[in-house]
C-alpha cells in the first residue's frame, strides 16, 4: 500500500469515528497550524 493511499484510509477512518467532514479537519488543520507556529514563535523570540 502506497503512503497515500493509506493516508487516505487513515483520514477517512478518523472523519467517520469523529463524525466530521472534509471541511471541519480543515479547520482543525488550521488551529493546530496557528497553535504550533505560535508555540515555535514564542520560544525562538524568548
Amino acid at each position: 500500500m502506497k503512503v497515500i493511499e493509506l493516508h487516505k484510509k487513515q483520514m477517512e477512518w478518523w472523519k467517520n469515528k469523529l463524525g466530521i467532514d472534509d471541511y471541519a479537519v480543515a479547520w482543525i488543520a488550521f488551529i493546530k497550524g496557528l497553535l504550533i507556529g505560535s508555540l515555535i514563535t514564542y520560544y525562538i523570540n524568548k
